[in-house]
C-alpha cells in the first residue's frame, strides 16, 4: 500500500504539470485566433463559430463598418483610430453576447456577428441596441469623438445550413454598403433576400441596391 501511495505521490505533480500546461497551451492558441486591438475574434475563428450556431436556433446574421474611419486616423492619429477601434470592439462584443452570438473583426474597420433572432421585431430591437451601444462617444487623451456607422444584417431561414454562412455574409455586405450610400446607420434585408453580387478577390463588385430600410 505504501508503494502504491509513493507512486501517485510521484505521478500527482507531474499530471498537474501537464495539465496546467495544456490550459496554458489552449489559452495561447485562443488568444492567437483574438484580434489584438479589438478583442474580438478573427474572421476564421469567427466564422467557425457563426457556422456552428446555424441551424441550432433562428438566427441574424450582420456586417458591419464605420463611417469616416479613414478621416479619423488622418486627423487625429492611429493612436486614436486604434482607440476607436477598440472600445467598437467591446461593444460589439458586450451587444452580441447579450444577444446569445458571436462577433468577429474581418479586418480594418469591418465587423460580423451573428445573433439569435425568431422574428422581424426581434431584430428590429437587436438593431436598436447596437445603435444605442455605438451611439456612445469615444473618449480617448481628451478626444471625444462620435462615430457613425452601416450596417446590413439578415435573418437566416429555419433549418439553414453551416454552408449558407457565406452567403449571408455576402447578403448582409450588400445590405451594408446600400446603407452607407444612404448616408449610414443600418438596413435588414428582405425576408428570403440573396446577394446580388458576387465577391471579386474580397473586393465588392457589381453591387446594386436591393435592401429595404428597417430603420
Amino acid at each position: 500500500m505504501s508503494e502504491t501511495l509513493m507512486a501517485l505521490a510521484a505521478v500527482v505533480p507531474v499530471a498537474a504539470g501537464w495539465s496546467l500546461h495544456s490550459v496554458m497551451m489552449r489559452r495561447r492558441i485562443e488568444a492567437a485566433r483574438r484580434d489584438p486591438l479589438s478583442g474580438l475574434w478573427t474572421r476564421e475563428p469567427f466564422e467557425e463559430r457563426a457556422r456552428k450556431t446555424l441551424g441550432l436556433r433562428p438566427r441574424a446574421v450582420m456586417v458591419m463598418d464605420l463611417d469616416g474611419f479613414k478621416q479619423i486616423n488622418d486627423t487625429y492619429g492611429h493612436a486614436v483610430g486604434d482607440a476607436v477601434i477598440a472600445v467598437t470592439g467591446r461593444r460589439l462584443a458586450r451587444w452580441s453576447t447579450f444577444y446569445g452570438g458571436v462577433a468577429g473583426r474581418l479586418g480594418g474597420d469591418e465587423f460580423a456577428a451573428s445573433i439569435c433572432c425568431y422574428s422581424p421585431q426581434d431584430l428590429r430591437q437587436a438593431m436598436e441596441d447596437l445603435a444605442q451601444e455605438l451611439r456612445a462617444p469615444v473618449e480617448f487623451e481628451g478626444h471625444v469623438l462620435w462615430v457613425g456607422f452601416s450596417a446590413g444584417i439578415v435573418r437566416a431561414q429555419r433549418g439553414s445550413r453551416a454552408a449558407e454562412l457565406a452567403r449571408l455574409m455576402r447578403c448582409a455586405d450588400e445590405v451594408m454598403y446600400a446603407a452607407k450610400q444612404a448616408g449610414g446607420g443600418w438596413r435588414a434585408a428582405p425576408e428570403n433576400a440573396t446577394p446580388a453580387y458576387q465577391t471579386v478577390n474580397g473586393r465588392r463588385d457589381g453591387r446594386r441596391g436591393t435592401s429595404k430600410e428597417a430603420a
